[in-house]
């Protein structure tokens, strides 16, 4: 075991300089993530018992983010990646202490928050974007998407747990708004020590300055239907679990102690994947999340109890890292491809994916909104998300259809000559 423990770190110290850098940023920065992912949503279910303001907030954040993305591209004509990746990991804090500092709930207080934290998101996703594809290649990219998710899920054991029994063993309503006051602090402090860490790295502005285009290979625009299915789930999916277990479960303690089980076996599932898999292998690894997903969303819809949200988490907690760790892969592999035959920076097409997302987000957004205005709100909490992930296992055959297609274009000899290799393509198009 201990030798097979020192093969894994040999193996980490064998990568690029930048490589570990770009993986301890992210690491020190996955302390937060659990933080702004769910107990912000908590703080607004505790302080308003609404869930649509926790949607509305959502959409707010994934406003922020697409207009960051373009923002971002022309502060990098000017601006090291560094500062810009580090702004972003601060603004988290910033927008939280946005919210703490609310008196009252109201809509435009939670939209200022929620377009701070897409502001922070749209700028640490960029960069980040491009740096993983400018650090990694495509025979590690599984290795570092597992890394990066392992340590994320093992984070998700403690994080949770300590914040929810924090917050949980105080007594008066008084106290606890003083709990998330502290627990924005160390948020900050956080963010700080990853920016930190970031400026040890090499890391290089794209050399392209044009990031805004029009027109797309065709496999492009298959890539952006896949991104819009993830983006359907983004949409609700990030504060579903929040709103499920202040509905049916209760307090934050049990938010910690729900999102930390079976944690530590996902760890080592992902993490096996990740460092193990081919690239042939991320179909497979995708439908796996995929089906998980459908399964836990579709049993919380049929009992929409206690069990069925412990059950519909636990899944979850599987499902989501096998989905990103072949998702990630296959969006980095297309834009290699593309970028390669239109001749442009990898940039450009980090930037582009967003509108993909983007659109899902709202569709995800707007089906659990109409649900919960039209029907009620018990009603949307116990379809949105089974109707949402029943709708993307048409992933699946999108992604299987992307890689094939593109493992195609990618054998065609060097001399041939782009206008062919686009008509091939566009021959595919789904």
């Amino acid at each position: 075991m201990l030798k097979k423990l020192v093969n894994e770190i040999t193996h980490f110290k064998s990568q690029s300089h930048n490589f570990k850098i770009l993986v301890l940023t992210n690491l020190v920065y996955a302390i937060v993530q659990p933080v702004i992912d769910i107990f912000v949503a908590a703080y607004i279910m505790r302080n308003s018992s609404d869930t649509s303001k926790v949607v509305i907030y959502q959409l707010a954040i994934y406003t922020g983010i697409p207009l960051t993305f373009l923002i971002n591209g022309f502060l990098l004509k000017y601006i090291n990646i560094r500062k810009l990746y580090s702004l972003g990991m601060m603004l988290s804090g910033v927008s939280m202490i946005i919210m703490m500092s609310l008196k009252s709930l109201s809509l435009m207080g939670i939209g200022v928050a929620g377009i701070t934290m897409g502001l922070s998101f749209g700028l640490y996703w960029s960069n980040r974007d491009y740096l993983a594809i400018s650090t990694t290649n495509d025979e590690n990219r599984n290795y570092y998407y597992g890394l990066e998710t392992f340590f994320y899920t093992i984070i998700a054991i403690v994080i949770p747990v300590a914040i929810g029994w924090f917050i949980q063993s105080k007594t008066t309503d008084q106290d606890k708004q003083n709990a998330y006051v502290i627990i924005t602090g160390i948020v900050f402090i956080v963010t700080i020590c990853a920016s930190v860490v970031c400026y040890r790295g090499k890391f290089v502005n794209p050399s392209e300055k044009k990031y805004i285009f029009f027109k797309f290979h065709p496999l492009w625009y298959k890539l952006l239907s896949l991104a819009m299915f993830k983006g359907l789930a983004q949409g609700f999916l990030v504060t579903a679990p929040a709103m499920l277990i202040f509905k049916i479960l209760g307090e934050e303690g049990a938010l910690g102690n729900a999102q930390s089980i079976g944690a530590v076996l996902a760890a080592i599932i992902i993490y096996i994947i990740g460092r193990f898999s081919k690239p042939s292998d991320r179909v497979k690894t995708f439908s796996v999340g995929l089906i998980l997903f459908a399964v836990g969303a579709c049993i919380n819809g049929a009992l929409f109890n206690k069990t069925s949200v412990i059950i519909f988490l636990l899944l979850l907690l599987i499902a989501k890292p096998l989905m990103d760790l072949a998702y990630y892969p296959i969006q980095l592999r297309v834009i290699d491809i593309v970028s390669k035959i239109e001749k442009r920076g990898e940039f450009v097409y980090i930037l582009n994916h967003e509108s993909g997302l983007y659109v899902g987000r709202l569709l995800g957004a707007a089906t659990f909104l109409v649900l919960y205005f039209t029907v009620s709100e018990d009603f949307a909490l116990r379809y949105a998300v089974g109707i949402i992930a029943v709708l993307q296992l048409c992933s699946i055959f999108i992604s299987k259809n992307i890689i094939a297609q593109g493992n195609r274009i990618a054998k065609e000899p060097e001399t041939a000559a782009p206008e062919r290799i686009m008509e091939e393509a566009a021959s595919n198009l789904i």
